[in-house]
């Protein structure tokens, strides 16, 4: 499946600002599961110096310096990319992945520890978890798949443009709806409540493409020996595989924000917006 995506961000100020650093997550990452034809990104004003990197989860990220004064900062990222993965359980997990909780050895586990930690310490969380873990019974990719579902038809879905962070999962709880970022935090701790390693996922989705209104997308990725990372998306109770192309993968959502960077100036109000196309062959 190819994706063709535009993603224009754009800030306004209400005076003049300086702009600081800025990192940028917005070229795909390259693995198993897709590949990147093409990618092109523009910054107005152009920055002074912009370099790529790896950074310590493998994303690709831009960092980009300014000199000067500005009212508006666009970034617009385009990139054409295919994606590999048609069936999504094409791996066998290794023997021993056969139980909850605590599934991985103990060497395992000590490298898997930044995706493990809990941040929700509210039990309400750790009793939904173990309430999915009593259906579906001990084995992980059956948890993993009841967990999915679970949350696909007990949550509603909410769109969230006001750009905050995920709310804490045991308050999509109590409040029952949640945006796809919050859905997947939500998955990510109740994972952790049983053992499982989790991270946070930002990228694009399929979707509908007859909707006008498309919106960067977040999911929860596990890790299985045997497989690697991976993606589970409670939005559509799936396990994902060629209708999502990842961006940035990290242990909280705050390490795969698309555009990170401050400005500095008097009393200034800055207002965000953004335009995404996304095409699907």
């Amino acid at each position: 499946m190819r994706f063709r995506v535009r993603h224009e961000t754009f800030y306004n100020y209400s005076s003049p600002v300086s702009l600081g650093p800025h990192v940028l997550r917005l070229r795909p990452r390259e693995d198993g599961a897709q590949r990147v034809l093409s990618y092109s990104l523009e910054i107005r004003p152009e920055p002074s110096l912009l370099s790529h990197a790896l950074d310590a989860e493998g994303n690709v990220v831009g960092h980009a310096w300014f000199i000067g004064t500005t009212e508006r900062l666009r970034i617009t990222s385009a990139f054409e990319a295919e994606t590999l993965r048609a069936n999504p359980f094409d791996y066998v997990p290794e023997p021993g992945f056969d139980a909850l909780p605590g599934p991985y050895a103990p060497a395992l586990a000590q490298r898997l520890a930044p995706y493990l930690g809990r941040t929700d310490p509210d039990e309400r969380v750790h009793a939904f978890a173990h309430a999915v873990l009593a259906r579906s019974g001990p084995a992980p990719l059956a948890f993993l798949d009841a967990l999915s579902r679970g949350i696909h038809e007990r949550f509603e879905r909410a769109t969230r443009d006001d750009g905050r962070a995920a709310r804490r999962p045991s308050e999509t709880l109590a409040l029952g709806k949640g945006a796809c970022r919050d859905l997947t935090v939500l998955y990510m701790e109740a994972c952790r409540a049983v053992g499982l390693a989790a991270r946070f996922v930002s990228g694009y989705r399929r979707g509908d493409p007859a909707r006008p209104d498309r919106h960067l997308h977040a999911w929860p990725e596990v890790y299985v020996p045997g497989g690697g990372w991976r993606g589970w998306d409670p939005v559509e109770a799936l396990a994902v595989g060629e209708t999502h192309v990842a961006l940035a993968a990290g242990p909280a959502q705050a390490d795969t924000m698309p555009v990170e960077g401050v400005f500095y100036g008097a009393d200034v109000k800055a207002a965000l917006a953004y335009r995404l196309h996304i095409a699907v062959d």
